[in-house]
This record gives structure tokens, C-alpha cells and sequence, in this order.
């Protein structure tokens, strides 16, 4: 199916321009509907000049307003006058505009953080970097590692949703090869707790533990005034007796002496 030229900024004109859905733009222009929530939020695709498709070409009046009637339509795109080649998809770390490098290494720490499986290839590509920094940042040996926040790297406009589901999507299918591969060989396999376990709620203590926590009755505590626990007496010594059994141990001493 093909796309506008300019999905992002066809993206930013109709939603400042029009009430479409979130889903009716983001199919139309090849976006996720995050991401289009997220322009219009004003955190994704800040500083683009939204293309009005209409004088691109691009669509008709009519067909927004059909759209707009109707949530459930999609829009179509207007056949254009001219062929235009296919864009391949570019093989590689993408480039990165110099006004977005610096926030790279937050984008970095945020996919090392909440998706772990993905490889190192897969991030160079989603944000333009190399391995060298993902390593640095991961063991946390980068310069400016003590200002590093991870941010979303489609909030921070490195890469769009669409790029990061599939990305995380073909990270989940490799490892659950390895997985199954692991089974199969009889290895032994680290794997995350089930959320059923993790988020499990503690046993209940004990009737005994529960009684001994908890406060005593009126009638315990009365009973407890009325009859203490006697403590255990510790003997009690004389001085006198401990050297009389000096004196035998030493006379046995002596006896046992003589008699050798």
C-alpha cells in the first residue's frame, strides 16, 4: 500500500487540521497510533511543519470529510500524475540530524532497560549509533553516564513505533527459539518468573506466628499479672564451700602424686 511523501508531517496537518481518528491518520500515513497521540500531545515530532495533502495532491476535501463522518473508513490515497520510483528500505544504522546525536545514549538506556532482548545490532539501527556506545552506556562507562535519563527513543523522535514493535517482535521470536532449542538439547534455561508468581500475594502466617503477633486478650493479660513466669534462680555460691573444694581438689592432686 503506498504512503505520502511526508508521512510525519502529512501526519502533523491533519491532526492539527482536521478530526480525524488517531487511527485513521496513523493508517493512512504508515504510523503507529501512539505515535499520533503522541504529536498530538506535542512530544512526538516537534519542530515539523505539518504538508496540507490536499494541495500535495495527496487527498481531496471530500475524502477527509467522508472520513471524518465515518470512523470506521480509511482514507485513500489520490493516484498520482507522476511515477515515482520505490523507496528501499536503507540497510544500516540510520543517520541521526546533529540536533538529535545528544539524546541518543537516553534512547540507548531505555531500550537496555525495559527490552533486554534486544540485540545490539537491532538498537544500532533503531537509533543510529554503534556498538562501542551501547556497550558503554550498558556497563555504564560512558562519560556522561551520571546525565544520562532513559527516554523513549519515538518520544524522542529517533525512530518511529512501527520500527520499534517490529523490532521487538523478531528480539521476542529469537529468543523463543533459543528457548525451545534449549529445552530440546536439555540445557539448562534462565527465565523470567511468570507474572502469576511474581505478583502473587504473600501466605498467610501461621495460626501460631498470627497468635504470637498479635496483642494479647483483657483476660491473657490479667492472667499473666496474676500468675508471672517464675524465672529459672540462678544457684547461688559460698565463699567458704568453693575453697574447701579447692583444698580437696588439691589434696587429690597430691595422693595421685605420691602414688606414682
Amino acid at each position: 500500500m503506498s504512503r505520502p511523501l511526508m508521512p510525519k508531517a502529512t501526519a502533523v496537518w491533519l491532526v492539527d487540521n482536521t478530526a480525524l481518528t488517531f487511527d485513521q491518520i496513523a493508517d493512512f500515513c504508515g504510523l503507529h497510533a501512539l505515535e499520533i497521540k503522541g504529536i498530538a500531545d506535542g512530544d512526538v515530532a516537534q519542530g515539523i511543519k505539518g504538508l496540507d495533502p490536499v494541495a500535495a495532491g495527496q487527498l481531496t476535501r471530500s475524502e477527509i470529510e467522508r472520513c471524518q463522518k465515518d470512523s470506521d473508513a480509511r482514507l485513500k490515497l489520490s493516484e498520482s500524475q507522476h511515477d515515482l520510483p520505490e523507496v528501499k528500505p536503507r540497510k544500516g544504522p540510520r543517520y541521526t540530524p546533529v540536533s538529535r546525536r545528544q539524546d541518543r545514549p537516553d534512547a540507548i538506556a531505555w531500550l537496555l532497560r525495559h527490552h533486554p532482548e534486544l540485540t545490539d545490532a537491532q538498537v544500532t539501527k533503531l537509533v543510529g549509533t554503534t556498538k562501542p556506545t551501547i556497550q558503554s552506556i550498558r556497563d555504564r562507562s560512558h562519560w556522561n553516564s551520571p546525565n544520562i535519563k532513559p527516554i523513549d527513543p519515538v518520544t524522542l523522535g529517533l525512530c518511529t513505533q512501527l520500527e520499534l514493535d517490529a523490532a521487538v517482535q523478531k528480539a521476542a521470536r529469537r529468543v523463543e527459539r533459543e528457548h525451545k532449542k534449549a529445552v530440546k538439547e536439555g540445557r539448562a534455561v534462565e527465565t523470567l518468573l511468570p507474572a502469576a508468581q511474581t505478583t502473587a500475594e504473600e501466605p498467610a502466617p501461621a495460626a501460631e506466628e498470627e497468635r504470637e503477633k498479635r496483642a494479647p486478650s483483657a483476660a491473657e493479660a490479667f492472667s499473666r499479672l496474676n500468675n508471672p513466669v517464675k524465672e529459672e534462680e540462678e544457684p547461688s555460691y559460698d565463699a567458704d564451700s568453693v575453697f574447701s573444694k579447692l583444698k580437696d581438689l588439691k589434696k587429690d592432686g597430691e595422693e595421685e602424686e605420691d602414688k606414682e
